[in-house]
């Protein structure tokens, strides 16, 4: 039975020690992704020390590591709160085996006297002969097998209640080791962040001082802008128009059918569809733990829900949507490196009148570099806007915009592939290397991008 508590409570300990482990080697892992980044941004910011032309660019890196260097501290915090229940764990169990290991103690002391107070031979042999017959003989024997078998059991639990002991206590001091590093760093971090916030303050005081043109440069970015959300309105339009009258011309054909063909026609588009969800779901949730009820824990399908448009009337317009919206998350970034220097919605800059939107990301790379469609598609719109260019796709009922394309190497209509090279990026005002994404739904509500592409 003993044997059986500490295997237990064993399991117990290297169950809950595995589980913290694992959920300490995620936490660790996203801490040295992190870091990373923070110094992606400070390369960056190196990079433009000192240019004027770049202040609006460098309040936004110091922004972005603000909010990376958060992120982190509260990544060590969790990780402290982890060593915390694991400490805390350890040293019950060390309580409690010390505990039992007291009372296997005195058991097994209580067990010795006894065997040496009846040390003497003449006393087995007459609790032997003192038998009613012969099978209470055999009995006896037994029990004085199992008597002394139990004392060799008691030896051996307090040898493992040792070694266990031993091993736990070790594992609790390496615990306190990592508590204190975790500790340290989380209060080196915190001085970092002040130093970040300073530095933060001085991008905000240099943006002031140039307010008037910075001003001037986000007003001629917004009427660019806007005549290309324009320009994407009006294509989305025109999209949605000619499906609408596919359609209708499908359904008046349809009409003009016999009873017997419309059946035909129907069971063929329902098996269509049918089977491009099924493949979808199967390719791109097949490797996803299925959720479990919340009392039996049994896996449970997740009925399929989703809202049709007219984008996908067809089978191929119906692939590419539930492609692109089961990718979501997941979707490759539209440049090879690169860093965003523009986030996604309205920010004020304070203490200052500069107020910027952004209806996707601004990413800055190299003059030049290949810009890549995100997801399998059509190209709908090659759109002129001042000394830039932009390219609209369509994927189903969900579009992405690549705009401020130095050149442009697709054409309209063309279908394009995840990957495909759509252009390259062009120059800013600053002379640097600059392009922004997005992502509008059929209804031409700009989405987070974030929210779409992988973390990198």
């Amino acid at each position: 039975m003993l044997q059986k508590m500490l295997l237990f409570w064993g399991c117990i300990v290297f169950s809950f020690s595995l589980l913290n482990a694992q959920s300490r080697d995620e936490l660790q892992k996203q801490q040295q992704q992190i870091q990373r980044e923070i110094n992606n941004l400070n390369s960056e910011l190196a990079s433009i020390k000192g240019n004027k032309k770049a202040a609006l660019r460098a309040y936004q890196a110091v922004q972005n590591k603000i909010k990376a260097r958060e992120k982190l501290i509260n990544n060590i915090r969790k990780d402290v709160r982890i060593l915390d229940e694991t400490l805390f764990l350890n040293e019950r169990e060390i309580y409690r085996l010390n505990k039992e290991l007291d009372t296997l103690k005195i058991n097994y002391a209580k067990s010795i006297v006894f065997a040496y107070k009846n040390r003497g031979s003449n006393e087995y042999l007459n609790f032997l002969f003192s038998a009613e017959n012969f099978n209470d003989a055999i009995k006896r024997m037994a029990y004085l097998k199992s008597y002394r078998q139990n004392r060799e059991t008691q030896a051996q639990n307090i040898t493992k209640t040792q070694d266990l002991l031993k091993q736990i206590t070790i594992t609790l001091a390496n615990n306190k080791k990592e508590k204190a590093s975790a500790l340290q760093s989380e209060s080196s971090q915190l001085q970092v962040l002040e130093v970040d916030k300073k530095e933060k303050d001085q991008a905000v005081s240099q943006l002031k001082d140039q307010e008037k043109d910075i001003t001037a440069q986000i007003i001629k970015r917004q009427k660019e802008n806007q005549k290309l959300a324009n320009a994407v309105k009006a294509a989305i339009r025109r999209e949605f128009e000619e499906a609408v009258r596919k359609e209708k011309e499908r359904l008046a054909k349809l009409k003009a059918a016999t009873i017997e063909e419309q059946k035909r026609e129907k069971e063929r588009l329902d098996k269509e569809r049918q089977d491009a969800i099924a493949k979808n779901n199967a390719k791109n949730n097949g490797n996803k733990p299925k959720p479990t009820d919340a009392t039996t824990g049994v896996a449970v399908t997740k009925p399929f829900e989703r809202t049709e448009s007219v984008f996908e009337s067809t089978k191929e317009g119906l692939t590419m949507s539930l492609n692109f919206e089961n990718n979501k998350g997941q979707l490759p970034w539209p440049i090879d490196g690169g860093s965003v220097t523009g986030e996604f919605g309205i920010y004020k800059i304070p203490r200052s009148q500069i107020k910027v939107k952004n209806e996707g990301l601004i990413i800055t790379s190299n003059i030049g570099s290949s810009i890549k469609c995100v997801a399998d598609g059509e190209v709908i719109s090659v759109q002129d806007v001042e000394e830039y260019q932009a390219i609209l796709v369509k994927h189903g009922k969900y579009f992405t915009l690549y705009n401020r394309l130095g050149s442009v190497n697709v054409s309209k209509g063309q279908r394009v592939k995840a990957g495909t090279v759509l252009g390259k990026v062009g120059a800013n005002f600053q002379n640097e290397g600059e392009f922004e994404f997005q992502v509008i739904t059929e209804k031409q509500q700009y989405q987070n991008p974030r929210n779409w592409l992988k973390r990198k």
